[in-house]
């Protein structure tokens, strides 16, 4: 097999490590072939002050497993997702953390996240205020920050190649993987340990979204019907948290172990809006350069594309832009591409959802199988495109196929990937 590809070294992942609302790689690869939604009413905060009741929570984590509960105690939960996705990668990919740290000086760690671990800053700083200003705790505010999961992940695995905390909004998931790949590419290491996680479901957070009417607000008794991407009465997102890891290394590497590989990664592209803080530039300008150049970079023409997992958040500008920039890059093509939508079923996990997504793309490689958009029920002029409603849908032999995200700021991700 060609260890080169365009000249340069191929890429490929061979671990898979999920925390989801629906729980681990497998359990959430079941439901949301299903069409199960893991939307509900929210059990782990109050929300009597709050006019949004529902969110797509991650129930039952359980870290103990892989983290002594005293070191726990001292982590936030994102830091915690990312560690036990971790873990649970790297035994996907038929390795261990002593095999992990005999490679150490060739594997890097890159794990994005959007605000890190929030709560154990505020927590600190409440504790500050309530003592009168003496109790100052400095480690809440080193744990605190973005890049804490990345540094426990490299200091558990012993990774001690380059550490990289991309932060880029709801792009994150697929901008870690991005850069892990150019990283390998570069020859900076053989393997990474790559995704992006986030634990951002506190009343303050789901206030703020609320106030910008980004989030849904009609189906508090109906959560399960909350998230509608490309469907005509979309209202809004719904708020998840969780994450995905993977196991990341050259092509070279993985057939010298013998290793299960999912995917090759074939292209990545990132590109800015330059244009709201909040809104998507409205002739989709940014979208569309990022899955263009993805192609670009991948070398396949678009013809070759047989899905893509759409960002498809639920909103009415989002949903609509994204459609309209597919048929830019894709032309009359378009219409023959199957465009899903995860967060239907998962809600919109900030930095997390495009590992997420990436996660099911794989399943997806595998399986030959894709999940349904739920909740399409009422076709929109603006978003016609074929969004496997409500039903998945067997997909034979399906190689090649691109996974887009698009974030706050205008920041624009897209990747390509083949079954090898």
């Amino acid at each position: 097999m060609e260890l080169m590809r365009n000249g340069r070294k191929r890429v490929v992942i061979t671990g898979l490590g999920v925390v989801s609302p629906l729980g681990n790689k497998d359990e959430f690869w079941d439901a949301i072939a299903a069409g199960r939604s893991g939307i509900r009413k929210l059990q782990n905060i109050e929300t009597d002050h709050l006019n949004v009741k529902i969110g797509a929570e991650v129930l039952g984590f359980d870290s103990s497993r892989y983290i002594p509960p005293k070191q726990a105690r001292r982590m936030g939960r994102a830091t915690q997702f990312a560690i036990v996705a971790a873990v649970m990668a790297v035994e996907d990919a038929g390795l261990t953390i002593d095999i992990m740290s005999d490679m150490g000086n060739r594997v890097a760690t890159v794990i994005g996240s959007t605000l890190g671990s929030y709560e154990v800053g505020e927590a600190g700083i409440k504790v500050w205020r309530d003592s009168g200003y003496r109790r100052a705790n400095p480690m809440s505010i080193v744990n605190a920050l973005p890049n804490m999961p990345g540094h426990y992940v490299s200091k558990m695995m012993s990774a001690v190649g380059p550490l990289v905390t991309p932060s880029v909004a709801c792009a994150t998931g697929i901008q870690a993987v991005g850069e892990a790949s150019d990283l390998i590419q570069l020859g900076k290491c053989d393997m990474a340990i790559a995704g992006a996680i986030d634990a951002v479901m506190f009343d303050y957070i789901l206030a703020g979204f609320s106030a910008t009417r980004a989030l849904t607000r009609e189906y508090n008794d109906a959560p399960e019907q909350a998230s509608r991407p490309f469907d005509a009465n979309r209202s809004g997102f719904v708020l998840g948290e969780g994450g995905a890891v993977f196991i990341m290394e050259s092509l070279e590497s993985a057939l010298a172990r013998d290793a299960k590989i999912y995917a090759e990664i074939l292209g990545y592209a990132a590109s800015s809006d330059a244009y709201h803080v909040a809104a998507p530039d409205p002739e989709g300008g940014g979208a569309k350069r990022s899955m263009q150049w993805a192609l670009d970079d991948a070398k396949v023409p678009a013809s070759e594309i047989e899905y893509i997992n759409a960002h498809g958040s639920s909103t009415q500008a989002n949903d609509a832009i994204e459609s309209a920039a597919v048929k830019q890059v894709f032309g009359e093509y378009a219409y023959s591409i199957p465009v899903t939508s995860t967060k239907s079923m998962i809600g919109h996990a900030m930095a997390g959802c495009g590992s997420l997504e990436l996660s099911a793309c794989l399943m997806t490689l595998e399986r030959e199988l894709l999940h349904p958009t739920v909740n399409y029920e009422t076709s929109d002029p603006a978003c016609d495109l074929d969004y496997v409603p409500n039903t998945a849908r067997d997909v034979p032999g399906i190689r090649t196929l691109m996974s887009n995200s698009f974030g706050l700021g205008g920041q624009n991700a897209s990747v390509v990937l083949r079954r090898v």
